[in-house]
């Protein structure tokens, strides 16, 4: 999980992985989607190989990238942990908020019912 956590922290490689996500690019296509040079691309793709993100198919000459979604699962997992506890206390602070909406509304009908 540290290893995909790190390699997923930098932005390109965020990219990148979302280039590869529905179908195989070999190298040349993913650099032409950015402004740096193929061998940072290349260490970009090792970084994520080397964290089990990618999958590399060698054809030839080409290598071809593609995501490799089980290889983020025990990150994904660990990160809804989180989003669990969050959408349970925005929930109960919705529902508070929804209430003292409620009673300001009744103590303002009240009062102009006394007018």
């Amino acid at each position: 999980m540290d290893a995909a956590a790190r390699a997923v922290a930098e932005p390109t490689r965020r990219e990148i992985l979302r280039l590869v996500h529905d179908q195989e690019r070999t190298v040349t296509d993913i650099a032409d989607h950015f402004d740096v040079s193929r061998p940072a691309i290349s260490q970009h793709l090792r970084v994520l190989s080397d964290a089990e993100l990618v999958t590399v198919r060698i054809e030839g000459t080409r290598r071809y990238y593609q995501a490799r979604p089980e290889g983020l699962a025990e990150l994904t997992e660990w990160m809804q942990g989180f989003w669990g506890s969050s959408l349970s206390r925005l929930k109960i602070e919705a529902e508070r908020e929804h209430w003292n909406q409620k009673k300001l509304s009744n103590k303002q009908r009240r009062k102009k019912d006394i007018n």
